[in-house]
């Protein structure tokens, strides 16, 4: 059994939901969709699972806020303690209060560019590499659908994709 690979193009993004929806639920495997801007509820649509990138934000948060703790400890207490404003200055959680606004958006720093340089390893979007959408047009004003299945079904899912509003159909 070979496998065939149907590049869908829609013009408009509600045929192309309309037809995900169909095609997703006939067992149909959609490898991937690629639009010009982001389109609502397109993976649960195709049936891609939930990302788990918000646990890599909430690791880079933590991060932040431990190095902000440690960094104000170590200059705060231990290395050079001063007696600013008539804050005790011997003990760390005497000067808590003070040290929040430096921790929270030590969080955030840590937090922000964490999730760049992982959005952009995950997506392998780094200077010079080659661009991985199959169509040009899809990031002017083309939608493309990349659908994976065996050779005898092909006719079958190419008049679905006909039905649901496909402008161009071709086989790769």
């Amino acid at each position: 059994m070979s496998k065939a690979v149907i590049h869908a193009i829609f013009d408009d993004e509600e045929p192309l939901m309309a037809s995900a929806k169909s095609l997703h639920a006939q067992g149909v495997h959609i490898k991937d969709v690629f639009t010009p801007f982001p389109v609502h509820g397109l993976d649960a649509a195709i049936g891609v699972p939930r990302t788990r990138i918000a646990i890599t934000a909430f690791i880079y948060g933590l991060t932040g806020a431990s190095l902000a703790t440690l960094m104000m400890w170590y200059m705060m207490i231990s290395d050079w303690p001063t007696d600013i404003g008539g804050k005790p200055s011997f003990a760390y959680y005497m000067n808590m209060p003070a040290f929040i606004p430096i921790t929270f958006e030590s969080t955030v720093l840590c937090a922000a560019h964490g999730m760049v340089i992982t959005y952009y390893l995950r997506c392998w979007m780094l200077p010079g590499v080659k661009a991985k959408n199959p169509d040009p047009r899809t990031t002017d004003d083309k939608f493309l659908m990349v659908i994976e299945t065996k050779e005898e079904n092909k006719g079958n899912i190419e008049s679905m994709l006909k039905n649901g509003g496909a402008t161009e159909i071709h086989h790769k």
